[in-house]
């Protein structure tokens, strides 16, 4: 799979190398056009998990990431959180989490042929 912005190995879990395969590639291109809107680079945080992982981190029972359709983005800034938020939207997100140092994007609404409401929260 070729993407511009990311490798397969940036959504590996850190208990099962090679896992970033598992993702979604129609996720990672939708994240790869989001990542050119913004116009800066995307360190992701988590991408794949195995449910053992998923536990460590205190995902949900239904975590997105179980199925690789959901990504955690480092940010460091209210500008950088706007200038990725915005970018994510644009390129149709409809699921958000906004955290002090990350945000969540997947790609799981029931509108995209997931089984969850569209959304934005906090955490």
């Amino acid at each position: 799979m070729n993407f511009n912005n990311f490798t397969l190995s940036e959504f590996d879990c850190p208990s099962l190398p090679d896992s970033g395969k598992n993702m979604d590639t129609n996720f990672i291109h939708k994240l790869d056009h989001a990542r050119d809107i913004a116009g800066i680079s995307f360190k992701i945080t988590s991408g794949y998990r195995t449910k053992e992982r998923n536990a460590e981190v205190g995902g949900v029972p239904n975590s997105s990431h179980l199925i690789g359709v959901a990504a955690d983005i480092a940010v460091s800034s209210g500008s950088e959180r706007y200038i990725i938020l915005n970018a994510l939207i644009k390129a149709g997100f409809r699921r958000l989490g906004v955290a002090k140092t990350f945000i969540h994007c997947d790609n799981d609404s029931i509108e995209q042929g997931g089984t969850k409401p569209n959304s934005v929260w906090t955490y």
